[in-house]
């Protein structure tokens, strides 16, 4: 699956904004998402196993909870490709006002 496949969705996406302020539990994860979108926490569930398999987010166990984190590699690639279009939004430094 292609990363804008991964990202085009709206429930991913913010998955990601909220794991992108720290770590968290798949079940804060799940609750502001099940809160914001009306999802099921399976679909929640589904949702971070999509992000998991294509390396957008990785786990670890810390008891019986399952904590996630930002995998940093996917944006990097995405970043990396925005590279060719940002001279359209990014100021010319040679540009005169």
């Amino acid at each position: 699956m292609h990363a804008f496949d991964i990202l085009g969705d709206p429930v991913r996406r913010r998955i990601l904004e909220l794991l992108a302020t720290g770590e968290r539990a798949a079940g804060d994860v799940g609750a502001a998402v099940q809160a914001e979108f009306g999802i099921t926490q399976s679909a929640v569930s589904q949702h971070l196993k999509v992000l998991r398999s294509n390396g957008f987010v990785q786990v670890r166990p810390e008891g019986n909870r399952r904590v996630y984190t930002v995998a940093p590699d996917p944006l990097r690639e995405i970043d990396a490709w925005l590279d060719h279009f940002r001279r359209f939004w990014a100021p010319d430094p040679d540009a005169r006002t």
